[in-house]
């Protein structure tokens, strides 16, 4: 048996590292006794009191108030309470409509689904072909009747970032209400409440180097929410009893990388200008996806001409290198990308195209391997 590869990890953006700090406190954080936040014993106390010390944090760190702030389980779970939520406490299904984009994640597109099947108007708004969505586009489609936009913040398989503050002010003067998948912009990319007039803000501590299984729902005070999981938890906006250790841990991964956001985008800018910049010269053809627009520093979509994809993938994957072929929701399809596709690109385009996403622990070393590797592999991946 030979010595296993080297593993360098490209995919934060499924998911990151783990601080210290975090894992930690997760190693800790279950050893004492712990009692359930809504318990009126003296156990059940001490947990409210550190919930409460945990959406403390999360708010300051985000610009807004602790009631404000709702625990949920995931990103995805928290866009989707704010899509299904907002709509079903302002309006009777067949009279909502949604304004939205065809590049937002997932778990979006498919509460966008759910309103047309309960008959609700959704309007899906186009990209442009470097993956950014018109704001002129976007206003134009705040009709009046408009129940709720939602537009996320950075797209997961491109980095681009959308124009979501100059949305969100046109919303607030038709007091149309507006939700933002913020999961891979915060860290990333400036997403203070204080500059940013949404009503409704969706992360994951997974993307901030926090455990999967925790995430938090901004919603502005006086935002009726139809809560998808009915209980008292959580202002009655998402039942289920909280997991303080969790919690702290989101606030924990939340501050940490808001704190180290401005340092960690320059070096991250580099490395991935780096990547592309080498990948490009010395396989003539690449194409990376959304180069001119507006991006964050950590996510490259790389395209090349005639390639398998999945075959890349794999391949590199065998020398130790993971990437991925678009958002980790899709591993293990063989359906092209909806993002590309939604940029126009062709389904051969997009199947093959990798996405690259850095992280703290990604170095110039690694960098350098992902060039010679592509560099070898790519020729062999071309379909004959």
């Amino acid at each position: 048996m030979g010595t296993p590869p080297l593993r360098r990890y490209f995919d934060h953006n499924a998911g990151t590292t783990l601080w210290p700090e975090v894992q930690a406190h997760l190693e800790e954080g279950y050893r004492a006794e712990l009692g359930n936040p809504s318990s009126v014993h003296s156990a059940g106390r001490a947990a409210r009191k550190r919930l409460d010390a945990a959406r403390e944090r999360v708010a300051q760190v985000l610009g807004c108030l602790p009631r404000e702030i709702v625990f949920t389980a995931s990103g995805s779970e928290g866009a989707a309470t704010a899509v299904l939520g907002i709509l079903g406490a302002r309006a009777e299904p067949a009279r909502a409509r949604l304004v939205t984009s065809a590049l937002e994640h997932p778990c979006v597109l498919g509460a966008a689904k759910r309103v047309e099947q309960a008959g609700g108007q959704v309007v899906r708004l186009r990209p442009g072909a470097e993956g950014r969505v018109s704001a002129e586009a976007v206003i134009a489609a705040l009709e009046p009747g408009t129940t709720l936009c939602s537009l996320m913040a950075v797209n997961n398989e491109t980095g681009v970032v959308q124009p979501v503050r100059e949305v969100a002010l046109e919303c607030v003067k038709r007091d149309i209400p507006v939700h933002t998948d913020a999961v891979q912009a915060m860290g990333k990319v400036a997403a203070s409440l204080r500059d940013l007039p949404v009503d409704a803000l969706s992360l994951s501590a997974h993307k901030l180097g926090g455990p999967p299984g925790i995430g938090a729902l901004y919603l502005r005070r006086g935002v009726e929410l139809w809560g998808l999981v009915p209980g008292h938890q959580e202002g009655g906006r998402r039942g289920g009893t909280p997991n303080v250790v969790m919690a702290e841990a989101l606030a924990l991964a939340l501050e940490r990388s808001v704190a180290t956001a401005d340092a960690e985008s320059a070096r991250l800018t580099a490395l991935r200008d780096r990547l592309e910049r080498e990948v490009c010269a010395r396989l003539p053809g690449t194409v990376v996806h959304g180069a001119g627009a507006p991006r964050v520093a950590n996510t490259s979509s790389l395209g090349f001409s005639g390639v398998d994809g999945e075959a890349l993938l794999i391949a590199l994957d065998l020398e130790g290198l993971c990437v991925s072929t678009g958002a980790a929701c899709a591993s293990g399809t063989l359906e092209p990308s909806h993002v590309l596709l939604a940029m126009g690109k062709t389904s051969a385009e997009a199947h093959g195209t990798i996405r690259v996403s850095l992280g703290r622990t990604s170095a110039e070393v690694d960098v350098d391997a992902l060039i010679e590797a592509l560099v070898r592999l790519v020729p062999r991946a071309v379909e004959r």
